[in-house]
Formats: C-alpha cells, structure tokens, sequence
C-alpha cells in the first residue's frame, strides 16, 4: 500500500508555477483577516511577493511618485479637464476604483500649485482688497484702525500683508472648496443629491481652476510672454486682469454646462439659467473666501 505525500507551496512564487495546486490561507499583516489569493479580501492588503522587494520594483515606485505616470493619475485628471462633472458622477454613485479620489487629486494639484505656480488665482492683493472689493468699506476701517492713514505706514502694512496672503491663500483654497458647494447645493437642491455630493463636484470645480488657470495658464503665459519680448510686439498689456477675468469665465462656463449634464442630468434652457446662476454663485463664494483670506491675513499679521 502506497503513501501520498501532500506538497504544500508556501510562496506566491511557487503557486503561480503551480497553478493546479490549491492555494494556501494567508493572515493579513495589517487586519488579521484569514484568505487566500494575493489580495485581504477585507482591507486590500497584498501579500508581498520577491519580485516586490526588487531594486527594480523600487526604481518604479521612485518613477511612479516623481512623474505621476500612475494610470490612474493621468486617467482621472484627464476626465477632470476633458468631461467635466464625470470624476464626481461616479465617486458619487459608487464606480470609484478606477480613479483616484477626487480629494487627492485636489490635493497633489494644490502642491503644485503651491510650489511652482507664479500666478495667484486664488490670492487678493491688499490694495485690492481695499478698494475693487464689494467687502472694501470693511477692510479699510479695519486697516485703518489698524495702521492709521500714513502713507508710508501703510506701504509697510501692505508689503507684510501681501507676503503673508500669498502663502495663506495657497493653503486656505480649501474654504474656498466648502463655501463653493453652498451655491450649488441651492441652485440643484432638487437633483437628488446630498451635500457631500455637491461638495465633491466643488472639489472637482477647484481642481479644474487650479489646473486650467493656475498652472496651464502660467505655464502658457510665461511661454507667451517669453515669446512676446523676444519679438518685442509689445502685447503684453493684453494680458492684463481683465483678460484673465473673461478667461477665468469662460473656462467656469464650461465646466458648469459639462457638469450640468454630466452630473445633474440638467438639460435645455433651464441649464443655461443654472450656468448663469452658477456663475453669479461662484463669485459670491470668492468673494465669501476673499474676505475669509482677508480676516485671516489680518489676525495673523
């Protein structure tokens, strides 16, 4: 009478040669839950292989966080830019593993945009502030109280003030996130959607503006304005504030009607009606966040 002598293949390595072998039960290092395959059907966790601990693998991780060539990266912000409304649409309704989340992305776009970008979408001068606001009556008496009328003590007030906005507006674009939902949570209050919802679709909205017109945008002007000076045109009053306005409007109007669509299924006339609301909604959040950016400013000074 003959023995079988069981085999057991205790290595990832060993079951992928083995495919008809069973595969054994692994404890996940991180939950403790009990499974088989690769993957913690619990927590995600993945049972680290040889090939895992290769200098080559570490090489790619390096490339992976330097580039953003992760697919998922570059397949989410490119809906961001391309289909506006869609990122939120789905992280929304659940279809969520295929793309990074929305607030990570914000976040990665923000650091960019706090490190290298030159141009300050979100941050207001405080000559600004004091005199082209609709809050301006306010932060002058306040500015007042503050330093007096001086010419020259006012100029010293403003070079602090304006040193210390431009880094507290990078890292306060984040109110601006939350006070831009409110709008839009009134205007489609009967879209069945919940808050957090519209608060998604605002992150989105941010990362759109934070993409299109602080960092495409600077990139653009600073190529246009090398171009410009070389050729001496002399074109460079056009790019003024006025022309950032109308391209600031231009590129909102689209992601408004795109999101419409997309994520509140609005369609017809009454979605030309909700961009035009949407837009006035958006200019009352910056100006809600302008004046937050503002108090901040002034109470850390």
């Amino acid at each position: 009478m003959s023995s079988e002598t069981k085999v057991v293949y205790t290595t990832p390595e060993e079951i992928n040669t083995n495919p008809g072998v069973p595969a054994p039960d692994h404890t996940c290092k991180s939950c403790g839950n009990v499974f088989k395959g690769l993957y913690c059907n619990v927590c995600g966790e993945k049972v680290l292989e040889t090939r895992d601990r290769t200098f080559k693998n570490f090489l790619q991780n390096i490339l992976l966080t330097l580039t953003f060539t992760d697919n998922k990266f570059i397949k989410t912000l490119w809906y961001v830019l391309r289909k506006p409304g869609f990122l939120s649409k789905e992280y929304a309704e659940g279809r969520r593993v295929n793309y990074i989340r929305p607030l990570q992305l914000f976040f990665v776009l923000n650091l960019i945009y706090f490190l290298f970008t030159p141009l300050q979408l979100f941050n207001t001068s405080l000559r600004t502030q004091m005199f082209l606001r609709t809050h301006s009556p306010l932060v002058r008496s306040m500015v007042y109280a503050e330093v007096g009328r001086d010419p020259l003590s006012l100029q010293g007030y403003e070079l602090l003030y304006n040193e210390k906005t431009t880094s507290l507006a990078k890292l306060l674009v984040i109110v601006f996130v939350i006070v831009a939902a409110v709008p839009m949570a009134v205007i489609y209050r009967k879209r069945n959607r919940y808050f957090t919802d519209h608060l998604t679709l605002a992150v989105e909205l941010t990362t759109f503006n934070i993409a299109v017109n602080a960092i495409l945008l600077s990139v653009f002007l600073m190529l246009t304005s090398q171009l410009l000076h070389w050729t001496h045109m002399g074109w460079e009053k056009y790019l003024d504030d006025l022309t950032l306005t109308i391209i600031f409007i231009l590129t909102n109007t689209y992601f408004l009607f795109s999101a419409g669509r997309t994520f509140y299924n609005q369609h017809g006339k009454i979605l030309l009606l909700k961009i035009v609301l949407g837009l006035l909604g958006l200019f009352i959040a910056l100006e809600a966040y302008r004046l937050i950016l503002f108090l901040i400013t002034f109470w850390v000074l």
